[in-house]
């Protein structure tokens, strides 16, 4: 994957349970304190349809 500009997800909790995101055609979505983990990757539609659907909860 090429370089990405990550920056904690506005949707990360303040007691440091973070993850980090670059938006785009492509998100992408990893944790903080584990980068070395890799991370996964969501069609911007489907980010969209994923955070709707944890808002509602």
């Amino acid at each position: 994957m090429k370089h990405q500009d990550w920056h904690k997800s506005s949707y990360s909790g303040a007691q440091g349970d973070c993850v980090e995101v670059p938006e785009g055609s492509i998100t992408s979505v990893r944790d903080t304190r584990h980068r070395e983990l890799g991370h996964l990757e969501f069609a911007a539609v489907e980010w969209v349809a994923a955070v709707g659907a944890l808002a509602e909860k």
